[in-house]
């Protein structure tokens, strides 16, 4: 199992919302290249990056300071946030992007993403409340429940989902063990949970599962909660 620090990027900096909410960012850096540097030297491999303004926007809004991440660490970059078409695909990998995550997207156009899934490498990042799919930056719920929209990426090139439960984001609360299993049961695919790690005993129960390939950490590092070297050291 994978732990993959998080940088939200808000206006260029490295902010952290509660529950998805715009005005609730609270800025923890305002040089995330140098977390991108700080992350890499705890032991991480991956760096889980979300362009917020892009989200709300559908279309990239961070790109200066995603190119200064890309330039500063060797980690490998996922990255998403308002990616609805193939130019913003191709604009992310020719910087260096190594994984590009499809959010509402995904559920307005499911054919879209298993054709790019063909031609790069594609995570679908599932975010819910109460179980039902939320788009456009969390501002809308759809009608669709999350393992439903799951399902439907089991067979077409995805390389993995990403799954938030929205009520949990930034609450440091506990993450939703019940919810991830729900969806990497759904999709059979490699599942990353996201949304409400607070501390060790949720990377453990994650971990203990045998089920889930990785988790996000965002808050619960920016608050001191939780000591990513020893998680590092533990998922080994």
């Amino acid at each position: 199992m994978e732990i993959l620090p998080a940088i939200d990027l808000k206006d260029g900096v490295a902010v952290r919302l509660s529950k998805g909410l715009m005005e609730s960012a609270k800025v923890y850096s305002s040089e995330p290249w140098k977390l991108a540097r700080e992350f890499e030297r705890l032991g991480s491999k991956w760096l889980h990056l979300v362009d917020l303004n892009g989200a709300f926007a559908g279309e990239p809004k961070n790109l200066e300071v995603i190119k200064k991440i890309r330039e500063n660490s060797s980690l490998q970059l996922e990255l998403g946030g308002g990616i609805r078409d193939e130019d913003t695909i191709k604009r992310y990998v020719d910087i260096g992007i190594e994984r590009i995550i499809l959010g509402s997207i995904a559920l307005k156009n499911p054919k879209f993403v298993e054709q790019m899934s063909k031609k790069y490498n594609i995570a679908v990042g599932i975010d819910a409340k109460d179980g039902f799919v939320a788009v456009e930056g969390w501002a809308n719920t759809s009608d669709i429940r999350a393992s439903d929209l799951a399902r439907k990426f089991a067979n077409v090139g995805v390389s993995a989902i990403i799954c938030t439960d929205v009520s949990k984001d930034g609450m440091l609360g506990g993450v939703n063990v019940t919810f991830t299993l729900e969806i990497a049961r759904a999709s059979s695919l490699p599942t990353i949970a996201s949304g409400g790690v607070k501390d060790m005993d949720d990377i453990r129960a994650l971990k203990k599962t045998g089920e889930i390939a990785g988790v996000i950490v965002g808050k619960a590092y920016y608050e001191g909660t939780i000591d990513l070297k020893e998680g590092f050291l533990y998922i080994q």
